[in-house]
C-alpha cells in the first residue's frame, strides 16, 4: 500500500513587498532554505527577509502543483484576500 504524502501551499511575503508562492511537504524547513538561501528559489535572492503568511494543506504533489498553478494566476488584490481569509480566489479560480 503506498504512502500518501501531503504537500502545503505556502505564499511568503519579501522585504520588497511581492509575494512568492509555492509548494512543500515541510513549509518550515523550506522556509528556512530560503531565509539561508540553501537550496532557496532564484527569485528570493535579495528579496529578504521572507515572512510566512499563508499556508494551506494541498494534498499530493499533482494536487498541490495544481492549486499553486491555480494562486500564482491570481491578481495581487485576489493573494491579498486569501491571504486574510477568503478562499473565495480559489473557488472562482480556472484550474
Amino acid at each position: 500500500m503506498p504512502i500518501f504524502v501531503s504537500y502545503s501551499l505556502y505564499i511568503l511575503r519579501c522585504a520588497d513587498g511581492s509575494l512568492y508562492t509555492g509548494i512543500a511537504l515541510d513549509v518550515a524547513r523550506r522556509l528556512e532554505e530560503h531565509r539561508n538561501g540553501v537550496r532557496g528559489a532564484k527569485y528570493l535572492r535579495g528579496r529578504t527577509p521572507v515572512e510566512l503568511v499563508f499556508e494551506r494543506p494541498a494534498g499530493d504533489r499533482a494536487a498541490a502543483l495544481r492549486l499553486e498553478y491555480r494562486v500564482k494566476r491570481l491578481s495581487r488584490t485576489e493573494k491579498e484576500a486569501l491571504i486574510g481569509g477568503d478562499i473565495s480566489p480559489l473557488q472562482s479560480a480556472r484550474a
